[in-house]
């Protein structure tokens, strides 16, 4: 009997190393990327310091470089892209979750499928469908027709000039990219809320949408978060869908509508032929966009701790 209980404990042990030794790598392989792309960009960052994250000049002739264009269209196209994906994928998940056998199973395979799509066919179906689309409908619609232009307030979205191209319609693209991801996540986290609280919330007269909100989004917020997560991570870091539709501009853009460029697709673009200080340049942009991506889930994570107990969650 001693003999099986001592197996039984080395077998624990070995196990619980091994997880050790796994959760221990993770960390190693991110401290490993920051480590990395700061060596690399090391020249960047002492020769133009702080002013690298705030200059908006990126000049290869006089190897002067800036970030800001960068950042500002990476922020701008992932903020677009989650203020469509979200209810989107809410709005489907929900419908997923209590829908009838048949339809619930096809449509949830098409959103599997879609999230399989890889990222250049999103590109070229953007560039060849969605881009004339905006061109010759979406934008004059918002500018011209309701003309939102005009409006002093909103003439920094919806510019007076527009080609189809810009924010705005990498934006949509990575929209439709990353709905499938956060759909999925919460079409799951859906339907592992306990049947027994949802009928609880039906028997005191809430609606649908009342026990959706105060009763599945809230047992799931976990779960629901990690989904809006890994969408916000693909959108942050979309290289080639983004490539074929923003313009490719490293220039401050100013409405949605106007050309620019995202981190990722800067980096696409110049680092095969790069050299010197721009190469070190783009690894600079490269340590931003980690350090962005790491910083959201650190903030993520805070909120999550700090709002437990009002969940009722356990410390």
């Amino acid at each position: 009997m001693n003999a099986v209980w001592a197996k039984k404990n080395l077998t624990d042990s070995v196990f619980r190393m091994l997880c050790v030794c796994c959760a221990g790598f993770t960390g190693l392989l991110m401290l490993a990327f920051f480590v990395q792309l700061y060596v690399e960009s090391y020249g960047a960052w002492e020769k133009f310091g702080i002013n690298f994250i705030i200059s908006s000049e990126w000049d290869p002739s006089r190897d002067v470089y800036g970030a800001l264009p960068g950042i500002v269209g990476t922020l701008s196209t992932t903020a677009i892209a989650l203020v469509i994906a979200l209810p989107l994928s809410f709005a489907a998940a929900m419908y997923l979750s209590d829908a009838a056998p048949l339809p619930g199973a096809v449509l949830s395979h098409a959103v599997d499928l879609l999230a399989a799509i890889p990222s250049v066919i999103y590109g070229m179906w953007g560039l060849f469908l969605v881009t004339p689309v905006m061109q010759d409908y979406v934008q004059p619609f918002f500018s011209e027709t309701l003309g939102l232009s005009q409006v002093p307030g909103l003439r920094l979205i919806f510019g007076p000039d527009y080609n189809g191209f810009g924010i705005f319609t990498a934006g949509v693209i990575l929209a439709l990219m990353i709905m499938p991801y956060i759909c999925a996540v919460m079409r799951d986290v859906f339907r592992m809320t306990p049947p027994m609280l949802r009928e609880s919330a039906y028997g005191i007269g809430c609606t649908r949408w009342e026990t959706a909100r105060d009763v599945v989004l809230r047992y799931g917020i976990r779960g629901i978060l990690g989904g809006v997560f890994i969408g916000l991570g693909r959108a942050l870091g979309e290289t080639m869908a983004v490539l074929f539709v923003i313009g490719n501009v490293m220039e401050m853009p100013e409405t949605s509508y106007s050309g620019a460029t995202t981190i990722a697709s800067a980096i696409a673009n110049n680092f095969s032929e790069a050299t010197g200080m721009q190469r070190s340049a783009l690894f600079a942009l490269g340590f931003i966009l980690l350090a962005m991506s790491f910083g959201i889930q650190v903030l993520a994570q805070y909120y999550l701790h700090a709002t437990g107990a009002k969940r009722g969650e356990s410390r």
